[in-house]
């Protein structure tokens, strides 16, 4: 696995930690919708994701996450 991956993998995982921070105790759809800030740190974590995956794969053909084109795609 290239330095360059590990990055990027890296980068998946904090997002992913991140995205668990801003969700509340007691999940409430109808008070996080109206929650901005949390919302669009979110999607921005989102979008990390889908670009340190379409990286990877643009890097390492080869490499397998599971659903990875999917999540790109979204």
């Amino acid at each position: 696995m290239e330095n360059d991956t590990k990055t990027w993998l890296s980068d998946i995982k904090q997002a992913i930690i991140e995205i668990y921070s801003f969700l509340p105790d007691k999940k409430n759809y109808l008070s996080f919708k109206q929650d901005i800030k949390s919302k669009r740190a979110i999607e921005r974590n989102i979008g990390i994701i889908g670009e340190a995956l379409n990286r990877i794969i643009k890097k390492e053909p080869d490499f397998e996450i599971s659903n990875a084109r999917r999540i790109i795609d979204t």
